[in-house]
């Protein structure tokens, strides 16, 4: 028997003679990891939104410049960057 299957077989006897609030509490705090979890994966998700967004800005900034006052070779790096990432 591997140590995990040990481990995985003392919990299942543990849970059966644990009170129930106990074993409710164990449950609650699975819940949560879980919760941690599902948010952590969303503040990824966030930050990758908010860098796309401050890419479009640069994008709309670089552009909404005067021809006159407007870096051709930097209106197109800043484009080019952010097709890439499309």
């Amino acid at each position: 028997m591997t140590t995990d299957e040990l481990r995985q077989r003392l919990r299942t006897q543990a849970r059966h003679r644990l009170p129930a609030p106990v074993a409710n509490r164990i449950r609650e705090r699975a819940g949560l990891r879980e919760r941690v979890r599902a948010l952590e994966e969303e503040v990824q998700e966030n930050r990758q939104l908010n860098r796309r967004i401050a890419e479009l800005t640069d994008v709309v900034t670089e552009l909404l410049l005067p021809l006159g006052a407007r870096d051709q070779a930097r209106v197109d790096e800043v484009l080019e960057r952010y097709r890439s990432g499309l």
